[in-house]
């Protein structure tokens, strides 16, 4: 049958979900085959974790629910089902891929190396006999009725399939293929698809500032965000200068938190220096420390107080004059520059693009799919699983197991379909 074949299920993207979804069905003994536009697996999963590949968390089900930001009660049953002790079994004892626990639980490969999880979700693949189409665009789904038939590949090929399993991704990183084709497929089923916008995602940050700091890197901070009066979010952490603004864990938290709407205008940032000592006792510091530095010139006696490249940038922000000697700092500068050490302002003036989004926050609306199985609600046989759905959640290996969980949902419900249906 020339331009027309029996695909069994087909599984669109193969990326973290749709290889982990591959494998469990095919592996139950169902024709699997699997449709990658790219010339090879796992793009995206390559460089996640700065190319360490952050599996999952060991935080318990209440933790990963406080992790995540978007819709967590939607994923409630598919957590229970396969959460992060599930996961690190299965890598471990069914794919043979040894894994480590680091500070926050966040778990890793033990090689370090995130291809060495393409490598063993390739493993389960093979086991199991999917057949992996590579350079396959596909082009549409072959609907009929409330049922989905098959796909459509750009160059006309039809492949009919008993189900199909969109796995394509989100908006993130572009470069590795996410290119939004799960959204156009959910629509042309007449699922709703809610706004897609870059999260986890750098700020951008005005004045010159950020470029003098550019490549620094600062530790136990605290910073507050604020849209004029009003207070949008608070943390602790880590925080890192670039030569457009600002990043780190607290900014790409923050980014996921506050909504987008907020971005439309520029937003206060302030970075508390030395969250550690509240005012009074930094302002004893202060005089102290000029005290016993009084013959020194004012910019020669932070160094106790703060890295080497964040002096220049607090003297000028003080206005203080930078000779002046210590002993002839006034009380009122003093009490200027310990607010400047408390609360630090930047400007924020929006977020930086998908090209650098860890994830997309938006999708598929979770309202049209069944939270136990993945399958739209509307369209019998078709299901949809990682980013490509309105669920998002923080750093730290969260997002990959989102991406497990709903794999295993809808191979768990494939397969008890289709071994029904075989009865």
């Amino acid at each position: 049958m020339s331009g027309e074949e029996k695909a069994g299920v087909a599984v669109i993207g193969g990326g973290a979900s749709g290889m982990l979804c591959a494998a469990l069905v095919s592996g139950s003994g169902i024709k699997v085959t699997l449709f990658e536009k790219n010339e090879k697996l796992g793009k995206k999963l390559f460089i996640t974790g700065k190319g360490r590949c952050n599996l999952t968390n060991t935080a318990d089900l209440n933790g990963f629910q406080d992790n995540m930001v978007t819709n967590p009660k939607f994923l409630y049953s598919a957590l229970v089902s396969f959460g992060s002790a599930e996961t690190i079994r299965y890598f471990e004892e069914e794919l043979k891929l040894r894994t480590k626990t680091e500070r926050g639980g966040r778990v890793f490969p033990e090689s370090d190396h995130a291809c060495d999880v393409t490598d063993a979700l390739r493993r389960g693949m093979k086991r199991g006999g999917t057949e992996i189409c590579f350079n396959s665009q596909v082009k549409s789904l072959l609907l009929e009725g409330d049922r989905v038939k098959g796909i459509k590949l750009s160059g006309g090929k039809k492949f009919f399939a008993d189900a199909v399993v969109i796995s394509t991704g989100g908006l993130s990183y572009p470069s590795t293929g996410s290119t939004g084709d799960g959204y156009r497929f959910a629509r042309e089923a007449g699922l709703n698809v809610t706004e897609c916008v870059p999260s986890l995602v750098p700020f951008l940050v005005s004045g010159e500032n950020p470029r003098r700091l550019q490549g620094l890197s600062l530790k136990n901070i605290g910073i507050k965000i604020y849209d004029g009066d009003k207070k949008l979010y608070e943390d602790f952490g880590e925080l890192l200068f670039t030569h457009f603004g600002v990043s780190g864990p607290v900014i790409l938290s923050a980014s996921a938190k506050i909504p987008q709407k907020a971005f439309e205008k520029p937003l206060s940032l302030y970075i508390d220096l030395k969250p550690a000592l509240d005012r009074k006792t930094l302002e004893e510091r202060l005089k102290r420390d000029f005290s016993e530095s009084a013959g020194k010139h004012f910019r020669n006696a932070l160094s106790g107080l703060l890295p080497r490249t964040f002096i220049p940038v607090m003297v000028d922000e003080s206005a203080i004059d930078a000779d002046k000697p210590c002993g002839n700092i006034t009380k009122q500068e003093r009490e200027h520059l310990a607010s400047l050490f408390k609360r630090f302002p930047f400007t924020i003036t929006g977020k930086r693009g998908f090209d650098e989004a860890v994830i997309t926050k938006g999708g598929v609306d979770v309202r049209e799919l069944n939270p136990k199985t993945m399958e739209a609600k509307k369209v019998r046989g078709l299901y949809f699983i990682g980013e490509v759905i309105d669920v998002d959640a923080l750093t730290g290996g969260f997002n990959l197991q989102i991406a497990w969980s709903s794999a295993h949902a809808a191979a768990d419900a494939i397969i008890r379909t289709l071994k029904k249906t075989e009865e």
